[in-house]
């Protein structure tokens, strides 16, 4: 008795389209959050440029640095297990869900 493609894949279909669902919908917010992120984080450095040429502030861009990095590796850490945590939960929704994450984030 051999099965053909469509009695195998059938099962994992729900789970496949509902990730592939939230992945791409996942994967467009974080991209328009990272551009607005990255468009309001631009236009402060920007002001603080400006009121530091003009002699009105001065910025220890060494203790910027010294506070900012402790939070950029740990969001690195906390998103990769993220992921990895779905995937290896259940596997069909997990691989649904990152690959649309993916062409969420390539999406126009």
């Amino acid at each position: 008795m051999s099965l053909s493609v469509s009695e195998l894949v059938w099962p994992y279909l729900p789970s496949l389209s509902v990730g592939a669902i939230l992945g791409f919908c996942a994967g467009f917010a974080v991209k328009r959050i990272g551009r607005m992120t990255v468009l309001l984080v631009g236009l402060l450095f920007l002001a603080l440029q400006i009121l530091a040429w003009q002699g009105l502030l001065t910025v220890n861009w060494g203790r910027v640095q010294a506070l900012a990095e402790p939070w950029v590796q740990r969001g690195g850490r906390e998103f990769g297990a993220w992921v990895l945590g779905i995937v290896q939960t259940n596997l069909p929704f997990g691989g649904g869900f990152v690959a649309a994450f993916l062409v969420g984030l390539r999406a126009r």
